[in-house]
């Protein structure tokens, strides 16, 4: 499912009106019609209040139809215009016309009946925000500001038309006041600002409906527009098993990592990796970890390795025979030492091509040597969360949270590498410019040891065929999904990495 900013919105829009020929205005009334539709379908038997709040713009043009298919239904509606007549041009003056020959009920608002609003927004039972839309940008004028205040504080169910008004569409930033919205009818996909920066916290739950504007535009077009991740993304890009399949089909996986302080961290990948398929997995850790590493996880092969003061050595990897391994995962629960950066040199250098995924501090030790992943003839995969990605671009966390995509974008395509950035609505980017958004997880993931299991969800899939993109696009889905379906048992408090381990299958199970 591909997810648009305003220009690409636009972009479609236009060629669907001037090439395909479809009248905005009938552009319009699709969008009303299914909008009401919506209601209609949840809230049918509602005897409260209906109040739609319009502005001057398309937005308002869609509560215009909105208020009117909602009125032939017999419901109790009243449409609030927020700006004089004279504002509405275009299409959206076209449906107001049609409204006021309807004699169909508005108040149109001023200054000396402001407080008339504040009456009617605390005692409607559905308030539908058509108000500004995609037109949101900067800070709010009034009477936008107030009212969005207004609507926010009351109890009724907000509804938004395409998206909250105050919420900017292409990255997901409120200026100051946006309307919190209970849910989000879109029109042709989801908008980017959906799922960057606030925008979660303000689409409440989203649809998107169909108003005859086709999204095979995007191509037609040459639009290099994101993805979202959906179930049929995963099930679709997911490596199959074959019936006859035997350990050495899945693969043979190592993770590098542990010290003396973190000895669960490549636990958790290794058990992870089990849970989603993998054929065979080897734990190289420390010396001093073994002997508990080996009583948690006896499934696994282990590659017991020098030591320095409860860390790898800078040389530990000297001697291993890495060609036996079909994916390596680098750095989970390893720490920072003074050798560090030499250690990943050396990995490396003894890497024959196969995918690399660095995690955790294994980011540490790379962010001087971005280099050989630019040279490296394998795929990399890096997964930091916002302060890895900012200590690697030296660059604060509130710019990677301001830019998120733009900048999983430019360091994927700059060095050649496959980025996961972490965070509330993770982001895929690939070296070749794709992206992908990632809809699902919540604050139950919340929790050290919750990026371990996705670093080893993710070698498995890579261990199991599946290309880096594809492994990205089904691991953080796994891992987010189940978090999901975990927390609706155990509580956003109780889940934990073992319970997200333990519940992928279920997962998988529901997937299949």
């Amino acid at each position: 499912m591909y997810i648009g900013g305003k220009k690409d919105l636009y972009l479609l829009d236009q060629y669907t009106i001037e090439t395909l020929g479809l009248p905005g205005t009938v552009l319009m009334e699709n969008a009303g019609t299914a909008v009401a539709s919506t209601l209609l379908e949840h809230y049918e038997d509602v005897e409260g209040k209906i109040l739609v709040l319009a502005g001057a713009g398309n937005n308002g043009g869609d509560g215009f139809v909105i208020a009117r298919k909602l009125s032939d239904q017999g419901l109790n509606v009243e449409l609030c215009l927020l700006v004089s007549e004279s504002k509405i041009k275009g299409d959206a003056l076209v449906h107001f016309n049609v409204y006021r020959k309807r004699q169909l009920p508005f108040l149109q608002l001023t200054e000396d009946n402001l407080n008339e609003l504040r009456q009617k927004i605390n005692h409607a039972t559905i308030i539908v925000d058509a108000m500004l839309g995609t037109g949101s940008y900067g800070n709010l004028r009034e009477p936008y500001r107030s009212v969005i205040q207004m609507v926010n504080q009351s109890t009724a169910f907000v509804l938004s038309v395409d998206i909250p008004s105050g919420l900017q569409v292409d990255d997901g930033h409120v200026e100051e006041f946006a309307i919190k919205a209970d849910q989000t009818v879109t029109f042709v996909m989801p908008k980017v600002g959906f799922f960057l920066q606030e925008g979660p916290n303000y689409i409440g739950d989203w649809k998107v409906v169909n108003i005859s504007v086709p999204t095979t535009l995007v191509k037609k077009l040459n639009l290099s527009l994101p993805k979202l991740i959906t179930s049929a993304d995963v099930f679709a890009q997911m490596p199959k098993r074959p019936a006859n399949g035997h350990k050495g089909t899945f693969g043979h996986g190592l993770v590098i990592g542990g010290s003396k302080q973190y000895v669960g961290a490549p636990i958790y990948s290794a058990k992870a990796a089990f849970h989603t398929g993998i054929g065979l997995i080897t734990l190289a850790v420390p010396e001093c970890n073994y002997p508990l590493s080996a009583v948690q996880l006896p499934e696994s092969l282990f590659l017991p390795l020098n030591e320095q003061h409860g860390h790898l050595s800078s040389t530990a990897l000297n001697e291993l025979e890495l060609s036996k391994y079909k994916a390596i995962a680098f750095g989970p629960g390893i720490g920072r030492f003074n050798g560090g950066e030499a250690l990943v040199r050396g990995l490396f250098n003894e890497l024959n091509g196969q995918p690399i995924i660095i995690d955790a501090d294994g980011l540490y030790f790379l962010k001087n040597q971005m280099q050989l992943v630019k040279d490296y003839e394998g795929a990399v995969i890096i997964t930091p969360h916002p302060g890895e990605m900012a200590a690697l671009l030296d660059t604060t966390v509130k710019d990677v949270e301001t830019n998120r995509l733009a900048i999983a974008k430019q360091l994927a395509e700059k060095y050649n590498v496959y980025v996961l950035l972490k965070g509330h609505r993770s982001i895929i980017a690939t070296p070749e410019g794709n992206t992908w958004i990632n809809p699902f997880g919540h604050d139950a993931l919340g929790k050290g040891g919750s990026g371990d299991v996705l670093t080893g969800v993710i070698l498995s899939l890579l261990c199991q065929g599946a290309n880096a993109e594809q492994a990205l696009v089904c691991a953080t889905f796994l891992h987010a999904r189940t978090a999901e379906l975990q927390a609706k048992d155990l509580s956003h408090y109780g889940v934990t990495p073992n319970s997200i381990i333990e519940g992928i299958p279920q997962t998988l199970n529901k997937l299949f």
